[in-house]
């Protein structure tokens, strides 16, 4: 079966958007498409696992799952977490309230949170990072916790779920996950860079992964990222 095609509307169309943490290295491709999608006027339900709980507070120093510790540079003046830019001088500032009424975070242990039932609609899951675990769990069914049985959960909707592996070198078992969730659907986008954009910081390298999980979740965004032909 192919995996479903995005649907790419009107960029004033609100989404809705689900985005599972697991605890692959790779804290900053979450969170700047956290980041992205709430500054796009998105509606985010997040759901972090406890290990993806540790990649958050070992990369970019979250101890809470609140708005102010996961995107401080864009409600106070903190300096961004690695791998995210500072806000544009002309950026609108965030109202925190506002955000907060388009930002729902779910604890993973609550397996009867809205996002883990078929009638909850939204429009699509990002894995970002995913682990060679949480892959594992996903692709064999096992969904005692609240990330694994959402993105079962999307999976049996046939709506787009974004898997952004990010383990290396792979081991067979993590490729037959990979084929058996792709039969099921799923898109399998590890976070491997694009270089012919010739990249001078980690910012750079970020965006391609994330404007990428964005194009497949049918996301408009501002990032440059997309192959462009050299002038001649």
């Amino acid at each position: 079966m192919n995996p479903p095609t995005p649907q790419h509307d009107a960029p004033a169309r609100r989404r809705r958007i689900v985005v599972g943490i697991s605890g692959a290295s790779g804290a900053a491709y979450a969170l700047r498409l956290l980041e992205l999608l709430l500054d796009g006027g998105h509606e985010v339900h997040l759901v972090v696992t406890e290990y993806g709980r540790r990649l958050l507070a070992d990369e970019a120093g979250v101890r809470k799952l609140e708005l102010a510790d996961l995107l401080p540079h864009a409600v106070g003046d903190a300096p961004p977490p690695l791998g995210l830019r500072p806000r544009p001088a002309d950026a609108a500032p965030w109202d925190p309230a506002e955000i907060l009424s388009r930002l729902y975070i779910h604890p993973n242990k609550d397996v009867g949170a809205v996002i883990a039932s078929g009638s909850f609609l939204h429009d699509g899951m990002a894995l970002i990072p995913c682990s060679s675990t949480s892959l594992g769990a996903v692709a064999t069914g096992a969904g005692s916790n609240l990330l694994c049985r959402a993105a079962m959960v999307t999976l049996k909707e046939r709506r787009p779920l974004i898997v952004c592996h990010r383990e290396s070198p792979l081991n067979l078992i993590d490729i037959e996950n990979m084929r058996t969730l792709t039969l099921a659907g799923a898109i399998v986008c590890p976070t491997n860079p694009g270089f012919y954009l010739l990249p001078r910081s980690v910012e750079d390298i970020v965006d391609f992964t994330v404007g990428k999980v964005l194009d497949l979740l049918g996301v408009e965004h501002g990032l440059d990222v997309r192959w462009k032909p050299l002038q001649t």
